[in-house]
């Protein structure tokens, strides 16, 4: 885990890392506002080539509204440690597991929420063990393998890690042009020197691991649907990774709270973060009645 920080904590927050039975994960944990009655925690994954950082506009606005938030880079992303080349360790129900135990570790039942990648895997959490769970939000996170563009961007990026280095492969995706339009990591938080630096924190193995699930993953919505937990899919308006219609459709097999965030693509929580936590806390606000 890294000893610098790269990026500073959201005002209230601290970050450290997050002990648990299966090692430590780094984690951002804004304990609540001050003055104002705590109405839970949420447990917050980030997506491919993102980090917990992806998360840090929507921390002061859930603790506005009495929720605890502790956003967690997975295993071999960012400063969560992890080999560098064994892809088995990354394997879905690995990393599932990885989630059960950060819940175990928090000890309180959790709202859960993953992006993208992150989405996921919690649903296959959720799959495993859904008691430790109150409610689960997919944020841009469909129902099976991601678009076929989005294939194309994974393989180019999998094809180079076959053969270049992570710095070779950042500074060829620089030279290409911005990374998220070239097959490199989504937008972000923060300037290029921070983005690097959170892109070389990610251990090759998961890249290519995590990489090779987003374009096979199976459709398992009507497996999350027969748990009875109450489901909320949310994204922004528009979404190259799976197509809004896509999206609409799971949440009615579902039986899911639908929000669209306007203005927002496949990162609402960077890109309109104060509409993506109103949704998610009138969401769980509903959930605690």
């Amino acid at each position: 885990m890294s000893t610098r920080a790269v990026f500073t904590p959201p005002p209230g927050a601290r970050a450290y890392p997050l002990r648990t039975a299966r090692g430590e994960f780094a984690a951002v944990d804004s304990a609540g506002a001050p003055g104002v009655a705590n109405k839970g925690t949420a447990l917050l994954l980030p997506g491919f080539t993102g980090s917990k950082e992806d998360f840090t506009l929507l921390h002061e606005p859930l603790t506005a509204r009495g929720y605890r938030v502790v956003a967690v880079d997975g295993r071999g992303q960012f400063e969560s440690d992890g080999p560098e080349t064994d892809e088995s360790a990354y394997e879905r129900g690995e990393l599932a597991r990885d989630v059960l135990a950060q819940a175990a570790a928090l000890d309180t039942p959790l709202h859960l929420v993953g992006h993208s990648l992150g989405g996921q895997i919690a649903r296959a959490a959720v799959l495993l063990d859904p008691s430790p769970f109150l409610s689960f939000t997919l944020v841009s996170s469909g129902p099976a393998q991601i678009s076929d563009s989005q294939q194309q961007r994974v393989k180019l990026l999998r094809d180079a890690l076959g053969v270049m280095t992570m710095t070779e492969v950042w500074d060829a995706i620089l030279a290409m042009g911005p990374p998220e339009e070239v097959g490199g990591p989504a937008k972000g938080i923060g300037d290029v020197q921070q983005l690097r630096r959170r892109w070389l924190g990610n251990k090759p193995a998961q890249l290519l691991a995590t990489g090779r699930q987003l374009c096979t993953e199976p459709d398992r919505v009507s497996e999350l649907a027969a748990v009875p937990l109450p489901f909320h899919v949310l994204s922004g308006s528009q979404d190259d990774t799976w197509p809004v219609p896509l999206l609409d459709d799971m949440a009615v097999r579902l039986g899911a709270r639908r929000t669209v965030i306007p203005g927002a693509e496949h990162s609402p929580n960077a890109d309109q973060p104060l509409p993506t936590a109103r949704a998610l806390a009138d969401f769980w606000d509903g959930v605690g009645r």
